[in-house]
């Protein structure tokens, strides 16, 4: 019980502390962590590297949570850069928006009726409420999204209202889309006339056209055939004519789709390294393969980046950014605040307990584009590429310790021939199922 004598005992110990009020001034002035900001780190992030690949310019997703997205198209577009002699080249960002928010739509709509059988009450319901759609995604998502639907230049289809602000489209589609879930199940359990599941997929492809009138509102129409002009970097002008997406994606974006692998490291007792795994109830597009991580020491995740980035091919990953992260100066790094002198103690916690207790998730994509080895070949520092503009870091650029990488990256993806010898062949394994709210999904449920 917090007594009075409690109270008393607690406030003599903390004024027989002359470092509390040193803390306590320079947090009410600026906060804990500008406060707790080390220095002397900044002195270990020069922002060079010895090994770098080739990238456009910075991109920006503002008031949105399409970093998986913008990631993906980054590590993308380095190919339609070689191919047409360009400088820096953006794919739209807002194309494969409107085609991911229409296929979670309907993914969530398809599994409101696969568990219509099921209590209100019970966890899985809860959990696809929750969040009927939202902006994160996983690189599989992607992959899926270019498979069907293809790409455009972002000329062809530029940013809106609401695909750089998304706050207040995901909330109305939400909300519309747990009124569709009301009644579908509604229908499923009052068997309405007898409804088959013909029926009830008829009522939701109904549905599915306000979310589709929706989108086109609020990002505007997709095209379906397109012309794109531009210049190369040498000055020679250009027109490519009567293009589609489907088109231009496979004859300039160059991804091996088909050929990724998603490595994870997930230092957990339920998910033995050597394995695959997949998340229930987390995907996009309906008849796509589901999402399948492979986990694997983190060694392994850096030396199949590090071979990636020797070879000039960016790599995406997925890590808990807000950690150790500094964005004015563009450092990620496990010293770069010392919580212990100004807080009275650091986070202690393994890995491993983060992940179990909550503490840490996946919850921001990015991209590397380089690495600064040292005499032995081992990383020191790694080259990120954000998508929040140049206001942050280095002109967007982000530095990474390999400490950090340690700590608070957790997955990356990659062409498979850059795994080591040793894990080729590991990931043709059939999965091991996870929950859906397992942490490894959540940068799937991220806003």
């Amino acid at each position: 019980m917090i007594n009075q004598e409690l109270r008393q005992a607690f406030k003599e110990k903390y004024e027989k502390d002359p470092t509390n009020r040193a803390s306590q001034h320079a947090i009410h002035q600026v906060g804990i962590q500008e406060a707790s900001l080390n220095a002397d780190v900044r002195r270990q992030h020069p922002f060079a590297f010895s090994e770098e690949t080739k990238r456009g310019k910075i991109t920006d997703q503002k008031s949105s949570g399409r970093c998986w997205m913008f990631s993906a198209l980054n590590t993308a577009r380095v190919h339609v850069m070689e191919k047409l002699n360009l400088e820096s080249f953006e794919f739209s960002q807002n194309y494969t928006l409107f085609w991911d928010k229409l296929e979670k739509a309907n993914y969530f709509l398809n599994s409101i009726i696969e568990t219509a059988d099921r209590d209100l009450n019970d966890r899985l319901i809860w959990h696809l409420l929750q969040a009927p759609q939202e902006d994160g995604g996983q690189w599989e998502m992607f992959a899926g999204i270019l498979n069907k639907y293809g790409s455009v230049p972002k000329e062809v289809m530029p940013e809106s209202f609401h695909s750089s602000n998304t706050r207040l489209l995901n909330e109305t589609l939400n909300n519309k889309l747990r009124e569709f879930a009301y009644e579908l199940r509604q229908a499923a359990q009052a068997g309405q006339a007898g409804q088959s599941q013909d029926d009830l997929a008829k009522k939701r492809d109904q549905q599915l056209y306000f979310v589709y009138q929706l989108l086109v509102k609020a990002l505007g129409p997709v095209p379906e055939v397109f012309d794109y002009s531009y210049r190369d970097k040498d000055g020679n002008y250009h027109k490519l004519q009567d293009l589609t997406p489907q088109s231009f994606f496979q004859d300039y974006g160059g991804i091996e789709t088909e050929d990724m692998v998603s490595l994870i490291n997930a230092p957990t007792q339920d998910k033995p390294y050597g394995k695959t795994f997949t998340v229930d109830y987390l995907g996009t597009i309906a008849e796509e393969k589901p999402i399948k991580y492979l986990n694997a020491p983190i060694d392994v995740l850096k030396e199949a980046a590090i071979a990636a980035i020797k070879d000039g091919v960016p790599v995406w990953f997925g890590c808990d950014v807000g950690k150790s992260s500094y964005s004015k100066w563009g450092i990620m790094d496990t010293d770069l605040f010392d919580y212990e002198a100004t807080l009275g103690d650091s986070l202690n916690l393994s890995k491993e307990a983060r992940l179990d207790y909550g503490v840490s998730v996946l919850t921001h994509a990015m991209v590397l584009v380089g690495v600064d080895l040292d005499a032995d070949g081992q990383a020191i520092n790694w080259k990120v590429e954000n998508s929040w503009g140049k206001k942050v870091g280095d002109d967007g650029i982000f530095s990474m310790s390999d400490k950090w990488f340690d700590e608070y990256n957790y997955q990356i993806t990659l062409p498979s021939r850059y795994l080591p010898s040793d894990w080729q062949g590991k990931y043709d394994q059939e999965p091991i199922h996870l929950a859906p709210w397992d942490p490894m999904g959540s940068l799937a449920k991220h806003q």
